[in-house]
């Protein structure tokens, strides 16, 4: 995928195994399947029965790690993470999973997700005397732990848990146990996975698949899985508060080869694809082509239900660094040049058909429309696989400002105009509900669609404390 140079990326990815001789090494396994949910970090914690011991570093999964650092913590079971930022900045004080130690034994947390009331619980945290070691949010649920006076340990765990808001799949490890936790509406995808004797869980179902792990089922929201020597106990810290799983895991995170609630996401996205194409039949083109990697299923779907063909308009060049840590806007504009070319035998002459599966600021939708302009492409109307992103998300996705989003301030046409594009298509919020095809009756068919509507599941910006939340933290 085009995170680095598109201005949209998630937070992070989760693997955990419990219950297998090299926990290490096949985290390691698992995180090059989740890398495309991270690229800033990477953390590994094993614990042998006895102790936790972490390995972790900024950087890529195969820069982060290496046969000596695996075979110095291997044990029996591990959690792992890679990190994108977004609450929190960067440094290796905030590479997951964050491990603590104290008299009363260790711990090590792994999250993906946001909570949206962490600087609130932070601050009486805080006032209570608790010290943060990093800015990531996930540290307040350790502290939150740590402070419950409930045994037994999942009992600590359950009381932290009914004090989050946001988005969460979250995985807490001791040297005895791995509980394992999704929100309450399930904003965040969480699997649950069997190896051998083993029991495995991770973000998404493509981990499972590169380890010879067979799906069990998807982690239930509000639904907390004890994972240990016995084997897996299911509980509940919370009752579900309707489903409402982030639309733009299938629309652009997820790998195309993972199942999300028992749907596959290349599927969903070549059916969004064929909508697309319905809803736009008026346009005229020679050639279709996808923005890779996240668009070309969708692009597919509309080749197929529009009888244009499909070709490889824009080719990705997978070697070369990650360009969004370039300061310069020149270098970002060489950047781009250098993660994509055009095909021009493919695309000269022709009216070209550029399906992609979001707009965010519009600047890479712009400079992809005048390079393939500058191939020669006679016009380029712009197809986009779903709505209009109008409002900020605040459950893992870095976009958290309406200023972040052109279509917040700007009409279709407006945007148009400022992509450079002959016309622009947007997929309607029905279109791609239906598309999607999740087998739920909550509203929207169990989908947050937030960053679409406004139209937020949780509370947002508490500006103090309930009553409850009081009691619970004393």
């Amino acid at each position: 995928m085009l995170a680095e140079i598109r201005g949209l990326n998630e937070e992070c990815g989760v693997f955990g195994i419990w219950g297998n001789s090299s926990p290490a090494h096949l985290s390691y396994y698992g995180l090059h399947a989740l890398q495309h949910r991270g690229q800033e970090g990477a953390g590994i914690v094993v614990t042998d029965g006895e102790g936790l011991r972490a390995v972790k570093g900024e950087g890529l999964v195969s820069e982060v790690f290496n046969e000596d650092k695996l075979r110095k913590v291997n044990g029996k079971a591990a959690i792992a993470h890679v990190r994108y930022a977004t609450a929190g900045g960067s440094g290796m004080e905030n590479v997951q999973p964050l491990l603590f130690h104290s008299s009363t034994g260790s711990l090590a947390i792994a999250h993906n997700g946001n909570l949206v009331n962490a600087n609130h619980l932070k601050q009486y945290l805080e006032r209570q005397g608790s010290i943060f070691h990093s800015s990531s949010d996930t540290e307040v649920v350790a502290h939150l732990i740590k402070k419950s006076k409930l045994s037994p340990f999942r009992a600590k765990v359950k009381e932290a848990l009914n004090l989050l808001k946001g988005a969460y799949s979250l995985l807490v490890m001791t040297k005895e146990e791995m509980l394992v936790a999704r929100d309450p509406h399930g904003l965040r995808p969480l699997s649950l996975g069997k190896l051998g004797d083993g029991w495995v869980v991770a973000s998404e179902t493509c981990a499972f698949d590169l380890i010879g792990a067979e799906f069990v089922r998807s982690v239930e929201p509000g639904e907390l899985l004890i994972i240990n020597d016995k084997g897996v106990t299911s509980d509940r810290f919370v009752d579900m508060q309707g489903r409402a799983m982030c639309a733009m895991e299938y629309v652009y995170l997820a790998r195309p080869d993972s199942d999300i609630d028992g749907i596959n996401v290349h599927m969903a996205r070549k059916r969004m694809g064929k909508q697309l194409a319905r809803e736009c039949a008026h346009i005229e083109g020679d050639v279709v082509t996808g923005v890779p990697d996240s668009s070309i299923s969708a692009a597919i779907g509309f080749a197929e239900e529009s009888g244009i063909a499909y070709e490889l308009g824009l080719i990705k060049n997978r070697y070369v660094g990650r360009t969004f840590i370039q300061p310069t806007q020149e270098l970002r504009e060489r950047g781009v040049k250098m993660k994509l070319s055009p095909v021009v035998q493919v695309v000269k002459d022709k009216r070209v058909i550029m399906v992609d599966d979001s707009i965010v600021r519009g600047t890479t939708s712009r400079r992809i429309v005048r390079m393939l302009k500058e191939a020669g492409a006679a016009e380029v109307h712009v197809v986009i696989s779903s709505p209009p992103m109008t409002d900020p998300c605040f459950y893992g996705i870095d976009t958290s400002t309406h200023e972040e989003l052109i279509a917040a301030s700007h009409n279709v046409e407006e945007i148009r105009q400022a992509i450079e594009a002959d016309s622009l298509t947007f997929l309607s919020a029905e279109g791609m509900i239906e598309s999607i095809a999740r087998p739920f009756e909550d509203a929207n068919r169990g989908l947050c669609l937030a960053c679409f509507t406004g139209k937020y599941p949780t509370e947002i910006f508490p500006d103090t404390l309930l009553p409850h939340e009081k009691e619970l933290l004393g």
